[in-house]
């Protein structure tokens, strides 16, 4: 019983951790093209970097 006293705030700050993390990847642009990088391996043309 005593290890639910550990284990339960501590389950809650790894979800809070998880959801801050989710949070931050949405803000910071993460998502916003998800379909580019799917179709670059099926490119035929070498990537402009240079």
């Amino acid at each position: 019983m005593s290890a639910l006293y550990l284990l339960i705030p501590l389950s809650l700050l790894l979800m809070l951790a998880a959801g801050g993390v989710f949070l931050w990847a949405v803000n910071s642009g993460q998502f916003d093209d998800l379909d580019t990088p799917g179709q670059q391996p099926l490119d035929d043309e070498p990537p402009h970097d240079a």
